[in-house]
């Protein structure tokens, strides 16, 4: 940048990142992070960076070149750009996983990249297919290409068995598909996010978020996660450290449970002691009547309820979120039925609710099968591998968790 003296300052930083700070997949961007007439010193300065200090970076490294599907110049830049970054003599390739390509179009569009990385491949004497390829969603003509992977990758003709990644590009998607909001603001693009979370699926990809623009607001940065981890989206791109350590962590399980309370369509985080969750709203309140039955209201709704009646409603209303250690239990339980030959075994979980000083116990009943048991070992998936390839995280993560429901997690499931 124009007035920095070390215009490398940034990439020297995020190199260095460790622990539950460093991202799984660095991007040092050489496109929308770096101005047109910059590019080529940014290159330059990826180079020097990586050949520095990759070696010593505990996860990928993916640099973002320019690409544009509708700009035959755009793409031969970025071709220039990746020749650079991939010859031998620079001293960068060793420490570089892959490259992340912006902008694509249709399958055709994604058969040019590919087809430039197999060049390189060939050119600097690289086992083919040995750079990774990952592409940002950005446009109408990229969303349907999505589903044509399916079809495409294997064939003889092209290597897209490289792709790597399917990463949101909202903020130019908004703009392919003219998209307009009465506050200027992006919209949500729930659609998108599923059907590159559905591509991923059906290729054997990885489907991430594109970024969360709103660096201040990890409430907000989380919700999101919580919101594409349901769509089977584990990843989000992050802009600065803070959002990387939400998202190293956020996708884990819990270090302790937690019980929630819905009231008006939002969940409330119960207060728990002693066995006790503790229901603090002015909308919620239960009375004991004169005839032994509770008068049960939620802001305007008065209900008459018996104990039985009561106990219905407050179970509907309430959910647990396990932790680390409920989840190795429960798994270890059903491992240990399965071997004594049971299909099926119940799980309870109770507790007592307490509401303006009435306490009310509630138990949850949850039948597992081995459909339940590998819905529930997707976490602990996801743990093993992290806890696999990133040992720079290990330390933290015993200290979150405590070593002995580590070596559980780590082998449960195997």
């Amino acid at each position: 940048m124009d007035g920095e003296e070390d215009s490398a300052k940034m990439l020297r930083s995020a190199a260095q990142l460790r622990g539950l700070q460093a991202p799984d997949v660095w991007v040092p961007d050489n496109e929308d992070a770096t101005a047109p007439n910059m590019r080529e010193e940014g290159v330059g300065n990826i180079i020097e960076v990586v050949a520095e200090h990759g070696a010593e970076f505990p996860g990928e490294i993916h640099p973002r070149v320019v690409w544009h599907r509708d700009s035959p110049s755009t793409r031969y830049q970025g071709f220039q750009q990746l020749q650079e970054l991939a010859d031998p003599a620079n001293g960068a390739i060793d420490h570089l996983d892959g490259f992340v390509i912006p902008e694509v179009g249709d399958i055709d569009d994604w058969k040019k990249a590919d087809e430039f990385l197999t060049i390189l491949e060939h050119e600097y004497g690289l086992e083919t297919g040995s750079l990774s390829m990952s592409v940002i969603i950005e446009s109408g003509e990229a969303e349907l290409a999505m589903g044509d992977l399916r079809e495409e990758i294997g064939k003889p003709s092209n290597n897209l068995e490289r792709l790597f990644l399917l990463v949101d590009g909202e903020v130019d998607y908004t703009k392919d598909m003219r998209a307009m909001t009465p506050t200027g603001e992006l919209p949500a693009w729930p659609e998108l996010r599923h059907n590159t979370s559905r591509g991923a699926s059906a290729a054997g990809l990885i489907a991430i978020d594109g970024p969360y623009d709103d660096i201040r607001d990890i409430e907000g940065y989380h919700e999101r996660m919580t919101a594409n981890r349901a769509k089977g989206m584990l990843g989000i791109w992050s802009l600065t450290p803070g959002q990387v350590i939400e998202a190293n962590t956020a996708p884990l399980p819990p270090d302790t449970g937690q019980w929630r309370f819905e009231v008006d369509d939002r969940e409330l985080e119960l207060d728990g002691a002693d066995g006790t969750q503790v229901v603090t709203s002015e909308r919620v309140s239960v009375d004991e009547t004169a005839s032994g039955s509770y008068r049960f209201t939620v802001g305007d709704d008065h209900q008459e309820l018996s104990d039985a009646e009561l106990r219905e409603e407050l179970l509907d209303r309430t959910a647990y979120v396990p932790s680390m250690t409920d989840i190795v239990d429960s798994m270890e339980e059903f491992e240990a039925a399965k071997e004594a030959g049971k299909g099926a075994i119940a799980m309870t979980r109770s507790t007592t609710l307490e509401i303006d000083g009435v306490e009310i116990e509630i138990s949850k009943d949850r039948m597992w099968d081995e459909a339940t048991y590998l819905a529930a070992q997707t976490p602990i998936t996801l743990f093993q591998d992290v806890y696999e390839n990133r040992p720079d995280q290990h330390e933290e993560l015993e200290e979150l968790y405590g070593e002995n429901i580590v070596e559980r997690a780590l082998s449960v499931g195997q």
